[in-house]
This record gives C-alpha cells, sequence and structure tokens, in this order.
C-alpha cells in the first residue's frame, strides 16, 4: 500500500511540472527543470513528457489538416505581398540594428544579473555538497571497515556518525535513511564481534595444551626463587592465542551497555571448557604422556583464564577463579587417584610424581593453592611404594633362584677388592690368604645388599621436591625398607628355605649368608643417615629390622637343617631290615647304618662354616633323633619275639653310633656330651640282653632254644644293676 500511495503521488507530481512547463515563460522555466532532476522517478517523468509531446503534435497536425486551405490561400496572398514584405523586412532590419546599437548598455546590465543569479546557485549548492560529502564519506569508511572486519574502528566511526555527522544534514532524506540503519549496523558488530570470540574461545581450547607445556617447560627451567617470581603470562602463549578478540568484544559490549551479557557468556563457556578439560582420557592412565597432556591442558586453562584477570578489569575476577581452581583440584585429585590405582611400574608412579610436582608448583607460580595436591601425593608414595616392593620381591625371587649357593671364588686381587666394594666386610684371616680363594658367602650377599640401597634410593627419589622435613624422609625410607626386608626379603628367604629341593648345603650357605647379611643392617643404618642426615638416636627415629628379618631366617633355615636331617636319616631307618629272629648276629654293623653314618660325617664336614652352635645342635638333634628312632624299631609293637643273635646285632649298630658320637663329627662338643644322646638306647640294648639271659637261664634253655615273647618296658633295680 505504501508503495502505490508513493506512485500516485509521483504522477500527480509529474502532471503538475508538465502544466508549469507549458504554461510557464521560457525565463522562468529553470527551476521547474531543477525539481525535475532533483525528483526519484525522473525516468518516468521523461516517459510522460514523451507522451505529452506525441499529443501535442497530434494536435497540431489535426489542427494543420485543418487549416491547410486556408493556409494555401495564406499563401497566395503571401506571395503577393512578398515585394511589400521585402521593403518592410528591409525597414524592420534596419530599425533593429537602430534598436540593438541603442539598446547594447541595456543587454549587457541584463547579463550581469543572470551571471549573478547563476553564482549564487553554484554557492549554494557547493556549500550544501560540502556539508552532506563527509557524513557520506563517513558512511563508506563505516561500511568498509565493516566489510574488514574492523568492527572496534567501525563502531568509534558510527559513534561519530551518528552523534557528528548526521545531525547537520538531518533534514535531507538519504540522512534518515542513515539513522534507520544505525541500529542494524550496531547489532551487526555485536554478532560479528560475538563471533571473533567464539573462534577465539575454540582457539584456546586448541592451544592450551601448548601454553599449559610452555608454562609447566619454564616453572622446570626456573631456579625456586625465579618460581616465586614467576610472570603472570608464559612467553610465547600470545604467539599462540591473539586475546585482541576478548578487549575487543568486550569493549564493544561496554559501549553497546551490554557487558554484564557478555561477562556471563564468557564464564560460562569457559565453565563447560573446564568440564571438558578436566574431563581425563580412560586410557591416562597407560602412558606418562597421557598424563603429562592432562596437565597441560589445565595449566594452559588457567593461565589463560590468570591473564584474562590481569589484563581486563572485571571481565573475570579472583572469586569466579578460585571457584574454577577448586572444581578442578576436586576433579583432577579424583582423577588422579582413580588412575593411579592401575600403576604397577614404579618407574612410572615416580614419573607421575614428578610431573604433579612441577604440576603443582607452576600453578603455585600463579597463586593458585596446590596443598591438597602435595597431601594427594603422600597418598601416591604410599602406592609407590607397594609397588617398589613388588618389583623388589621379584628382583629378590631371581637373586635367590639364580644363586648357586656357593662361596665366591676371587682368583685376584681386583675381583676381591670389587667384592669389598659391594659389599661391607672385613676378615684379617682371609687377607692374609693367598689367591685364589674364597669369601664365605655366596653371590647372592652383595646382590641382596646393593639391591637394599637401589630401593633405599628409589624411596629417596620420590620424596624430592615434596617439601618434608628430613625426618619425615628418614621415616619414609626406614619403613619402606622395614617393609622390604619385613616382608618381601623375608618371604623370598623362607620361599628358597621350604622349597623341596633346597638341600643341605644349600641351607647352610643360607645361614652363613643371613649372618652375613644380618651383620651388614648396621652399614644400612649408617647409609640411610649419610643420605637424610638424621640420626638413628633421634627420637621417634624408624629402626629397621633387618636384623630381625636374618635371624628368622636363619632360624628357619635351621630348623630346615634339623628336619632335613632327620628326613635323611628316616629315608636310611627305612632300608633297616632286622631279622629279629637270627641265631647268630653279623660280624659288622648293618650296611644301612654304616651308610648313614657316613652320610652324616660327610654331611658334618660342611658345617664347619656355619656360625656360633648351629653345627653342633644340628649333630645333636641328628643323634637324638637316630637313637630315638632305633628304640622305636627295638620297642614297636610288631616286635613280639627276639633272640640274642639278633639283640647282638643291634647291639652292634649301636655301638656304631658310639662310634661316631666319640669321633667328634662337631668340634666344639665336650667331654661325652655327644655320645649322651644314646645313653638311653645303649641301656635299653643292655637291658634287653640281660633278660633274654636271664630267661634263657631261668628255662634251662640255651641261646638257640625257646625266643621268650616279651613287651618293652623300662628294667627294675635288680636289672639295672645286672646292666
Amino acid at each position: 500500500p505504501s508503495e502505490g500511495s508513493g506512485s500516485l503521488e509521483s504522477a500527480a507530481e509529474h502532471e503538475r511540472i508538465l502544466r508549469e512547463i507549458e504554461s510557464t515563460d521560457t525565463a522562468c522555466i529553470g527551476p521547474t527543470l531543477r525539481s525535475v532532476y532533483d525528483g526519484e522517478e525522473h525516468g518516468r517523468f521523461m516517459e510522460k513528457l514523451e507522451a505529452r509531446i506525441r499529443n501535442h503534435d497530434r494536435e497540431i497536425e489535426k489542427m494543420c489538416n485543418f487549416h491547410y486551405q486556408g493556409f494555401v490561400d495564406s499563401i497566395t496572398e503571401l506571395l503577393k505581398v512578398r515585394g511589400e514584405a521585402q521593403k518592410l523586412k528591409h525597414q524592420v532590419t534596419d530599425t533593429n540594428r537602430k534598436l540593438q546599437s541603442e539598446g547594447k548598455e541595456v543587454i549587457a546590465m541584463e547579463e550581469l544579473k543572470q551571471c549573478r543569479l547563476q553564482q549564487r546557485n553554484i554557492s549554494a549548492t557547493v556549500d550544501k555538497l560540502t556539508l552532506c560529502l563527509p557524513v557520506l564519506e563517513m558512511y563508506s569508511k563505516l561500511r568498509e571497515q565493516m566489510t574488514s572486519k574492523r568492527h572496534y574502528p567501525a563502531l568509534k566511526t558510527l559513534e561519530h556518525l551518528e552523534h557528528t555527522y548526521l545531525p547537520q544534514v538531518s533534514h535531507y532524506r538519504f540522512c534518515k535513511i542513515m539513522v534507520d540503519n544505525i541500529p542494524k549496523l550496531r547489532e551487526e558488530i555485536k554478532d560479528v564481534s560475538m563471533s571473533d570470540l567464539k573462534d577465539f574461545l575454540e582457539s584456546i581450547r586448541k592451544h592450551s595444551d601448548k601454553i599449559g607445556e610452555t608454562a609447566m617447560k619454564q616453572d622446570q627451567k626456573s631456579s625456586s626463587v625465579a618460581k616465586q617470581q614467576i610472570k603472570k603470562m608464559v612467553p610465547g602463549a600470545q604467539d599462540l592465542v591473539d586475546f585482541s578478540p576478548v578487549y575487543r568484544c568486550l569493549h564493544i559490549y561496554s559501549v553497546l551497555g551490554a557487558r554484564e551479557t557478555f561477562e556471563n557468556y564468557y564464564r560460562k563457556q569457559r565453565r563447560k571448557q573446564a568440564r571438558l578439560v578436566l574431563q581425563p582420557p580412560s586410557n591416562m592412565h597407560e602412558t606418562l604422556d597421557g598424563y603429562r597432556k592432562y596437565f597441560n591442558q589445565i595449566v594452559g586453562f588457567f593461565v589463560v583464564e590468570d591473564h584474562i584477570l590481569h589484563t581486563t578489569q572485571g571481565l573475570v575476577n579472583r572469586a569466579y577463579i578460585d571457584e574454577l581452581w577448586e572444581m578442578a583440584l576436586s576433579k583432577t585429585i579424583a582423577a588422579l587417584r582413580t588412575h593411579s590405582s592401575y600403576c604397577s611400574d614404579p618407574n612410572l608412579v615416580l614419573d607421575l610424581k614428578n610431573l604433579i610436582v612441577l604440576f603443582a608448583d607452576t600453578l603455585q607460580g600463579y597463586g593458585f593453592p596446590v596443598n591438597q595436591l602435595f597431601d594427594m601425593l603422600l597418598e601416591i608414595r604410599d602406592q609407590y611404594s607397594d609397588t617398589l616392593l613388588k618389583k623388589w620381591s621379584g628382583v629378590f625371587r631371581n637373586i635367590l633362584d639364580s644363586d648357586n649357593y656357593s662361596p665366591i671364588p676371587v682368583a685376584n686381587e681386583e675381583l676381591y677388592k670389587k667384592i669389598i666394594g659391594q659389599f661391607p666386610f672385613q676378615d684379617p684371616e682371609l687377607e692374609k690368604q693367598p689367591f685364589p680363594k674364597k669369601f664365605p658367602f655366596s653371590e647372592f650377599v652383595p646382590k641382596v645388599y646393593n639391591q637394599i640401597k637401589e630401593f633405599i634410593y628409589a624411596c629417596l627419589k620420590f620424596s624430592e621436591d615434596l617439601h618434608l622435613s628430613s625426618t619425615e624422609v628418614d621415616d619414609m625410607i626406614r619403613k619402606s625398607t622395614n617393609l622390604l626386608l619385613t616382608r618381601m626379603l623375608s618371604n623370598c628367604l623362607q620361599t628358597v628355605i621350604k622349597r623341596r629341593n633346597t638341600g643341605l648345603t644349600e641351607l647352610v650357605q643360607i645361614i652363613i649368608n643371613t649372618t652375613h647379611l644380618e651383620k651388614s643392617c648396621k652399614f644400612l643404618e649408617e647409609f640411610i643417615t649419610n643420605i637424610t642426615n638424621v640420626l638413628p638416636e633421634t627420637v621417634h627415629t624408624t629402626k629397621l629390622y633387618g636384623t630381625t628379618t636374618f635371624k628368622d631366617a636363619r632360624h628357619a633355615a635351621e630348623e630346615e637343617i634339623y628336619t632335613n636331617l632327620n628326613q635323611k636319616i628316616d629315608q636310611f631307618l627305612q632300608l633297616a631290615d632286622y631279622d629279629w629272629m637270627a641265631a647268630e648276629p653279623g660280624s659288622k654293623a648293618s650296611d644301612y647304618l654304616v651308610d648313614l653314618i657316613a652320610f652324616l660325617r660327610s654331611t658334618f664336614a660342611v658345617f664347619t662354616h656355619l656360625p656360633g652352635k648351629v653345627a653342633q645342635t644340628a649333630c645333636m638333634s641328628a643323634c637324638k633323633h637316630l637313637s630315638t628312632s632305633l628304640m622305636q624299631l627295638l620297642l614297636e609293637a610288631e616286635v613280639r619275639q627276639l633272640t640274642l643273635g639278633a639283640l647282638q646285632q643291634f647291639n652292634l649298630d649301636v655301638e656304631e653310633c658310639e662310634q661316631f658320637a666319640r669321633s667328634g663329627p662337631v668340634p666344639g662338643f665336650q667331654g661325652d656330651t655327644l655320645q649322651l644322646a644314646f645313653i638311653d638306647l645303649r641301656q635299653v640294648s643292655l637291658y634287653h640282653q640281660v633278660l633274654r639271659k636271664r630267661e634263657g637261664r631261668g628255662s634251662g634253655i640255651g641261646d638257640s632254644g625257646q625266643r621268650p615273647i616279651f613287651s618293652p618296658f623300662l628294667p627294675s633295680t635288680q636289672d639295672r644293676q645286672l646292666i
């Protein structure tokens, strides 16, 4: 409807102009023509003018046709008056010449007036154009700035255009169009600047990893003093991310009165990005790179926020960042607890600890509280200790399984010093001996000792940079070392001791080895003291339980030796085949017993290197077990009858045992102490012989006669006298 009304008005205007042209004097037609050229529909007016001309031409043609005969008549008459007209022409020409000559001054004055009028029109036109051109130029500049996405300058240009230039030409129609378009331009600037902000948010999301990596590298290279004075922006981060879109968008929204809208949008989007950054990948625990990328992204996020905090006025505030950090801290700690629990490699756990320390120190340099991270590291320390214990348990098993359980031979001084350098051992007697010679212990002694030291070093590595006191580090190392000794090493030793294929030679060597390891515990104490500078006499200092561990292992090996010896004795006794009804005894002790005594002699020959009274105890235990076992053979319920010949054969075996005891298979026994192990067996054997002789005499039966039936019992006083 508005377009139709405009067309009617235009048509009416064109009709008016045509009437003015038809009715106005040619001298005054200028303003009319100016209105034509100032109008908007110049082409349509020309069409109407052409139509009006054609109408007039048709009317002229009709009029000419109507007056044609009169025209002919007039020509005829005109020809008649040609002569008169010629005369009149000459007269008029002369009169005109005279008139022109007389009116030259008047004509000159009229031309001057017309020129002055044109000059005034030109001057007015220039003034109006001079006033309008800056507005048009400013508007053109605005459009060019919008096209080239220079939105902040465009906003300044728009302000100048609206408040300075447009009010000067507000009466022009083009000015009204511009004024109506200004709100649209403002919205366009807002939309485009918001698009730039979204691009910025996407950019920092992609580059957070690199920004965080740069920040952590800078912290890693900085000294402890420099870390306290760390700058608020990481060098190189501005090369990765252009922060100008944030500043421009913030200023634009502030100028447009929508700063709060912008702040809320920015914070909302960054919270979303924070949640994405804090979500760890499912396989993060598999490699250190997974943890590193996770930490880099978090550091990068908060480095950016810290930079925004210090370079903008109120876009983010400390309360907002603290809130984000609290959320990040809780989620990070939860993620680390979950994923670190899957780590079974102590090297990976140690690398993770170092990475967490670097992560915490970097963020602490930006003013973020990180005490909870260090508290969590103490939890990871326990897990690290567990992984170390499992690793060293395998190390100890390999050492014990691969050992030959033989004294270490050394052929020259170089090898001797090498072993002494690995294990604290001093023996003046051994030093005096010529080469080749042997250490009393096997190879697993220096290997185990050095692995205990390596374990202590590994424990110390985790304590570095945790801001712990020397006492706390010392306590942690000692507790972990105690677990290593009392749990892992003790279990490994017990496993080897209880293993079926562990022979007496190996058990003897284990006792010797554990004795030397027990003596080395004081050197381990000194080793820890030198590392931590905490004296063992300090109050609350944890003591090493190595002595107890090696004592327990040695006692277990000793018991195993006793048990093993008794089992060997039982195996020989299973070969015993006494003929309790034999008429005559043999000429010597039973073969099985001779072999048994030979085995015991060779075995106890190895026991000469055993410390203390272990060899004596083993020998006494074996003799007692042998005596008791022989007693059981003689007194068992199935033996209801026996002859004197059988008793005499048994007596030969007892004498063989007594001879073994008298020979001193193990040095250190006083007097006939070892022989006392067979005293009960000797008494019972003699008692049975006396009883057999007495019963033979009472019945009148000779030695080869009836074999009496008797039950084992203690001898009476009379019988003891006979014995």
